[in-house]
């Protein structure tokens, strides 16, 4: 048998990153039909190693997602546990930049500003 298969999958312990408890740790995955999981709320299931590695804004994102996605019909709706990267329509970067000549130098994004920033001032920025 693969060792990347379906019992790779069983052997994992899978955790519910929505329900966080005040120790610290995850409850278990998936819901039961009794009246005390009635009220929880639409889990969002990862392996626990996976979870561990997740920053607390990381865990937060899935689970938003997740519920927005809400579950429609008899089987679970699945959604990426990591979202994807914004990028601009052109297919290139978005995010915070700037981009212009300060004294000769081109100059393409913030971290170029605040190294070159005190270097040129006095010039004129375009």
């Amino acid at each position: 048998m693969a060792k990347n298969g379906l019992d790779k999958w069983f052997k994992q312990k899978w955790v519910d990153i929505g329900s966080k408890r005040k120790d610290g740790s995850f409850a278990k995955c998936g819901r039961s039909k009794q009246k005390a999981d009635a009220k929880r709320k639409y889990p969002k299931c990862v392996p626990l190693a996976k979870a561990r590695r997740m920053s607390e804004g990381q865990r937060k994102s899935a689970v938003a997602r997740k519920r927005a996605a809400a579950n429609v019909g008899p089987k679970p709706t699945n959604v990426a546990t990591f979202a994807k990267r914004k990028k601009a329509a052109t297919g290139g970067y978005f995010g915070p930049s700037i981009s212009g000549q300060y004294g000769g130098v081109n100059l393409s994004n913030s971290s170029s500003k605040k190294y070159y920033g005190n270097m040129l001032k006095g010039f004129k920025i375009s």
